[in-house]
C-alpha cells in the first residue's frame, strides 16, 4: 500500500486514533486510582493526628498505612447508636471512605452515616474514640476530629480543618494551640447531661471564664469560632447514643470483672 495513498493515511488515521484513546484511557484510571490512594491517605493522617503526632506514625505512606491498620479499628454507626455495616442500597459500609459533607447535609437524621474510629494501643486495648466533624465557618465549611477518652466524656485530642476561613483568623482553628486547648475538656456536666465545649468569645480571657466546658476563643474570628461550637454541639447530639452504649457496655464490663475478682 502506497504511504501517500488514501487508504494508507486513514488506516494509518484510525490506528492512532486508537492509539492515543488507549493512552488516554489508561492514563486517566492510572490518575484516578492515584487521587483515590492521596484522599485515603490524608484521611488517615487526619484521623491519627487527632490522637498522635504524625512524626511518630512515620513520614511514608506504607508507614501511615501500617500504623494506621495496627492501631485504628473502624465502624460506622446510626443515629441510634446501633453498627450500621450496609446502606439503604445494599452496598457494604467502609466507614473511611463516607462522604462526611455529603452526610453532613442529609436531613433525614435517621438516613445518616456516622463514623466512628477506635484508637488502640500496641496491647489492642481501645484507649481513645475518634468521631468526624463538620461544619459552616465564616466563609465555607469547617471539619475535624474529635477523640474521646474511653469513659466517652473526656476530650482526648482534637484536629481541625478549612476550606476558606481567613488567614490568621478563622483559619487559626487548624493550629495546633488552638486544638490543644480542647484536650481534657467534658463534654457531660455533672448531672450527666450533655454540655459540649464552647469556644467562648475573645482571646487570652481571664482564668475563671474558662471552664471545663469552654476553651478560649478566637480574636477577630467569632463567626468562625460559632460554626465550631455548633458543629462540636450538633455531632455529639449525633452520636450521644452511641457514646452511651459505649458507656453502658463498659460499665457492664467493669462490674463483671469485679464479680469474677470477687469469687476469686
Amino acid at each position: 500500500m502506497s504511504k501517500e495513498s488514501n487508504a494508507y493515511i486513514i488506516t494509518f488515521a484510525i490506528i492512532m486514533i486508537v492509539v492515543i484513546a488507549a493512552t488516554l484511557g489508561f492514563a486517566k484510571e492510572f490518575l484516578k486510582e492515584s487521587q483515590t490512594q492521596a484522599i485515603e491517605l490524608d484521611t488517615q493522617k487526619q484521623i491519627l493526628s487527632a490522637i498522635v503526632p504524625l512524626e511518630q506514625v512515620g513520614e511514608t505512606g506504607e508507614e501511615v498505612n501500617a500504623y494506621y491498620a495496627k492501631h485504628i479499628e473502624s465502624i460506622a454507626v446510626d443515629v441510634n447508636g446501633d453498627e450500621k455495616k450496609m446502606t439503604e442500597k445494599g452496598e457494604k459500609i467502609f466507614p473511611e471512605k463516607v462522604d462526611i459533607r455529603k452526610q453532613f447535609k442529609e436531613k433525614n437524621e435517621t438516613k445518616k452515616i456516622l463514623p466512628v474510629f477506635k484508637f488502640k494501643d500496641d496491647a489492642g486495648k481501645v484507649t481513645a474514640y475518634i468521631l468526624p466533624v463538620y461544619g459552616n465557618g465564616l466563609w465555607d465549611n469547617i471539619w475535624g476530629y474529635i477523640a474521646l477518652e474511653p469513659d466517652m466524656k473526656t476530650v482526648k485530642g482534637a484536629v481541625f480543618d478549612h476550606k476558606g476561613e481567613t488567614p490568621g483568623l478563622g483559619a487559626r482553628i487548624a493550629d495546633t494551640e488552638v486544638e490543644s486547648r480542647y484536650q481534657g475538656k467534658t463534654i457531660y456536666d455533672k448531672d450527666g447531661k450533655l454540655a459540649s465545649i464552647e469556644m467562648i468569645k475573645g482571646e487570652k480571657n481571664p482564668s475563671d471564664k474558662i471552664t471545663e466546658h469552654t476553651v478560649d476563643g478566637l480574636s477577630g474570628a467569632t463567626i468562625t469560632a460559632r460554626g465550631v461550637n455548633l458543629m462540636l454541639e450538633k455531632y455529639f447530639i449525633l452520636y450521644e447514643n452511641y457514646i452511651q452504649k459505649v458507656k453502658k457496655s463498659s460499665a457492664s464490663n467493669s462490674s463483671s470483672l469485679k464479680n469474677v475478682a470477687l469469687v476469686k
